[in-house]
């Protein structure tokens, strides 16, 4: 009898095992806590606080889920995070002020924007080294996101009022777009032929030709149009709003504002589910992750997470 209870126990546990492996996990980054907040996207719940250095900002996760990668501002580095220990495992030196990070389609490169020396700097994943750096024209640049296709990088700068381009094969910037002052996040779309970007200063989105590598929309957003976020089958853009508390959704096939949700305070970036179920925005004044139901627009849940949470990965 008791190595019947030890049998069925051990596969309660393993059902619970797998079950737990196959649930999403939104990563937190919280700017003042100098912690990463773990949240099941099965219970919408915290489930750990993970010490990430000082001041962590941008993240991504590797391909295969093993690790995910954070900017440490304070340290210029990036801590790499071990996602089955849940803990630092090392630190990558980038440079002073690191902020937003990104991943390469296939996997190869970390990509982090290196904000005083005005460059992006690219790790290799294989070995977690820095390999080269790219300068880029604008000042202080924030976000660095690959295309689809891993061709380009596009980045976004504080002080600047176009989009960088830089040629990931020739290693060097070969093409600037012009947009609004202060361009922020930046997405594309799962075909590659059209990135979004929020410029904050002029509260506007754009709508870039990817193969032209020229604006091809304007489109009016929320008041300090932040973060970018594109649903995974690229019908719809969600666009956070810093001044209003509020997300937009733009639909791509007229780019029109479609619907516009209120959140929590200064939302920030976000992540979306690989079912495009669910947004999760950062709410960098509210201490909180908002939920959102894709299917209705509408916000079903606030998480309280750490200090100024600054964005959200989902892997």
């Amino acid at each position: 009898m008791k190595k019947l209870y030890l049998t069925i126990a051990s596969v309660a546990l393993s059902a619970l095992a797998s079950a737990a492996l196959a649930a999403p996990f939104a990563y937190v980054p919280n700017e003042e806590s100098g912690t990463i907040s773990v949240i099941d996207t099965s219970t919408d719940q915290v489930v750990k606080e993970i010490k990430a250095g000082d001041k962590p900002r941008g993240m991504a996760a590797s391909k295969d889920g093993k690790k995910l990668y954070v900017s440490d501002q304070p340290h210029n580095s990036l801590v790499v995070i071990d996602l089955e220990k849940l803990e630092p495992i090392g630190s990558i030196f980038l440079g002073e002020s690191p902020e937003g990070v990104g991943i390469s389609p296939d996997g190869k490169w970390v990509v982090a924007a290196v904000e005083v020396s005005n460059s992006i700097a690219f790790i290799n994943t294989e070995t977690d080294k820095k390999e080269f750096l790219v300068k880029v024209r604008g000042e202080n640049p924030e976000h660095a996101v690959f295309s689809p296709d891993g061709k380009w990088v596009f980045s976004s700068a504080e002080e600047a009022h176009q989009i960088d381009v830089i040629d990931v094969e020739q290693r060097k910037q070969v093409n600037q777009i012009e947009v609004g002052k202060r361009p922020r996040g930046i997405g594309f779309t799962p075909d590659g032929k059209t990135a979004y970007a929020a410029s904050e200063f002029v509260s506007t989105v754009y709508a870039i030709d990817v193969v032209k590598q020229q604006v091809k929309a304007v489109i009016p957003g929320g008041q300090f149009s932040n973060g970018v976020m594109v649903h995974p089958d690229g019908s719809r853009v969600y666009i956070s709003n810093g001044k209003d508390g509020s997300v937009s959704v733009i639909d791509t096939s007229t780019n029109k504002i479609v619907a516009t949700i209120a959140v929590g305070k200064r939302p920030w970036n976000m992540a979306i589910t690989p079912d495009g179920g669910k947004l999760y925005v950062a709410n960098g004044r509210s201490d909180s992750v908002s939920v959102i139901d894709t299917a209705t627009n509408t916000k079903i849940k606030d998480i309280p997470v750490g200090k100024r949470p600054w964005g959200v990965v989902i892997r």
